[in-house]
């Protein structure tokens, strides 16, 4: 790997100075229930209430304001890097062109058309994306501006880093979501300087761990796939420059698994009514899973809240399904009048609601005359399962509890 030039403390500064007019405060604070959670105070910082509804604004600005007057910009996005150009471009009075997946979810597409950008929605994914970004600069003159791999996009993501400093003094670990490394390298390049004594610990998706293994081997490593519910930290390989700000400053990076984003998710919504997408509940569901481990005062860095909405009605459900808020129960009946009545009057004896019924017949391995009924219903944790299956096995039922 070759040497890379860290981002410095005054250009985090110099960017800050240059953000203040244009940031919304989005000051952290302690939550009382994720402390008795977790047995440590808890601060979230919520970057999913900044402008445009992640950090992306911050590296955006703070590499766009210093073009010259005029001079249009154009990148390539599925989403929050998009909507962070698109609104730093106008801010700027310049001419922007955002290339985004054809798939991108729609909200997406229309929020950073409603910035001011020219959405060209083209290719599969964001790299081929990226490529015809590169091309539309080099045919139109424009300034290409990526999404982490940039020494501006850096520093205006570490201006974070010295809003945490001020707002969380006694922080012991800040816990940062982790793509393709900007958002970390950034904010650890700040803290090293002003809070050398915290822990930065980065997140990343099981499915898209390429900085983990980049850490591990001393150089960048490319994943064939990055196949996660959070398309947001979803990069297949960081830069040079953010692993050589990583590999410098950062403590440790860590990952979890998709269900573990969406339990934090769900507590996020359920118990403090934030609305965060999968990528920007990944500190949170570090700390909840325990890869941070510790007792000291914690900061998890909620990055966006951009999520499509369809999407996160099956993250909600899933969510209930990891925390065990849900069970599928297989019940075996005989085929005849009154039974599906007598299983359904069963269940309302337990105070249960029930979300989905199939009937199967006929039913593959179970003799004739006799049917499978698989119910799910509404419960209160994983405990409350076997009751449920106990208290069906004592009206006589022959019950199963489905994975």
């Amino acid at each position: 790997m070759s040497p890379q030039r860290l981002v410095g403390i005054e250009e985090i500064r110099a960017a800050r100075e240059r953000l203040r007019p244009v940031l919304r405060p989005t000051p952290t604070y302690a939550s009382d229930h994720l402390e008795r959670m977790l047995g440590r105070p808890v601060r979230l910082k919520p970057e999913h209430l900044q402008r445009t509804g992640s950090f992306k604004i911050r590296g955006a600005y703070a590499l766009i304001s210093r073009l010259p007057p005029g001079v249009p910009v154009v990148a390539a996005s599925a989403g929050n890097h998009a909507q962070g150009v698109a609104l730093a471009a106008s801010l700027t009075g310049r001419r922007a062109t955002v290339v985004m997946p054809a798939a991108a979810p729609l909200p997406k597409v229309q929020a950073t058309r409603a910035y001011g950008a020219e959405v060209v929605r083209e290719g599969e994914g964001i790299e081929e994306c990226l490529a015809l970004a590169e091309r539309l600069a080099t045919r139109t003159g424009a300034v290409l501006v990526p999404p982490f791999d940039h020494a501006d996009v850096i520093a205006g993501q570490g201006t974070i880093g010295l809003e945490l400093a001020e707002e969380a003094p006694d922080a012991e670990v800040v816990v940062v979501p982790v793509g393709g490394g900007g958002l970390v390298a950034g904010i650890a390049a700040a803290l090293a300087a002003v809070r050398p004594d915290v822990r930065v610990v980065g997140v990343e998706a099981e499915g898209a761990d390429a900085v983990r293994r980049s850490v591990a081997a001393g150089r960048v490593e490319r994943i064939e796939r990055a196949t996660t519910i959070a398309d947001g930290i979803a990069v297949r390989a960081p830069s040079e420059l953010t692993l050589a700000h990583v590999l410098a400053h950062v403590d440790e990076v860590v990952a979890v698994a998709d269900e573990e984003i969406a339990r934090a998710m769900l507590v996020l919504l359920e118990r403090l009514k934030a609305v965060v997408e999968p990528a920007g509940a990944a500190a949170l569901a570090a700390l909840l899973s325990g890869a941070v481990p510790g007792s000291g005062p914690a900061v998890a860095v909620l990055s966006g809240g951009n999520v499509d909405p369809l999407l996160l009605i099956r993250l909600i459900e899933h969510g209930l399904a990891v925390e065990g808020r849900y069970v599928a129960l297989s019940v075996d009946l005989p085929d005849h009048p009154g039974t599906l009545a007598s299983l359904a009057a069963a269940l309302a004896r337990q105070g249960l609601n029930v979300v989905s019924v199939e009937h199967r017949r006929p039913a593959v391995g179970r003799p004739v005359g006799e049917v499978q009924v698989v119910v799910t219903v509404e419960t209160r944790d994983p405990e409350h399962h076997g009751e449920i299956a106990r208290a069906l096995a004592a009206d006589g039922f022959r019950v199963a509890l489905l994975a």
